[in-house]
């Protein structure tokens, strides 16, 4: 097998292993990655504005605007206008978020931040470079992309949507 066919084989089974998990986390929580991960961020900072929880969680926030709405539908979180500044608008968890929440599995990056942690300043940093050299090579510099490993949906600025899983 060639070096490039060696990678490409790599790479299938990172999204492979990444489509498993996502698979799980919907079938056991109803949730998708991108969703969890928004709903945690909201339980760890408290009272938060979208624009706070698309930084934490590095989405857009009309990304984080399209999940917000999928999961107020759902009644797992509600947003409330601030009384100090009519312009801030502030994202809460619910009872049945919350619940829904306590009992949803780890997302994968969980264990892959553990491992990582544990190799060589130079090892981490040699996979770093590696993999974005690879984005970049796919032309994926600019996607719209959270810090975890899931496949689903992602609603670009421009209203472009990648599938129907966010």
């Amino acid at each position: 097998m060639n070096n490039y066919e060696e990678v490409l084989v790599a790479l299938r089974r990172v999204i492979r292993a990444t489509d498993l998990h996502s698979k799980r986390l919907s079938k056991h929580a109803g949730l998708t990655g991108p969703q969890l991960l928004i709903m945690r961020s909201i339980r760890d900072l408290g009272e938060v504005t979208i624009g706070t929880i698309a930084d934490k969680v590095s989405l857009s926030q009309a990304t984080v605007t399209t999940i917000l709405d999928r999961l107020e539908l759902r009644k797992l979180v509600y947003r409330v206008r601030s009384t100090r500044d009519k312009r801030k608008v502030h994202a809460h968890l619910t009872e049945e978020g919350a619940d829904i929440l306590s009992r949803a599995p780890n997302p994968l990056q969980e264990e892959f931040i553990l491992k990582f942690q544990n190799l060589a300043e130079w090892e981490q940093t040699m996979i770093l470079a590696s993999l974005q050299r690879v984005a970049n090579m796919m032309d994926a510099d600019n996607i719209d992309a959270a810090p975890l490993l899931t496949v689903g949906s992602v609603l670009k600025d421009d209203g472009w949507k990648a599938d129907d899983q966010s």
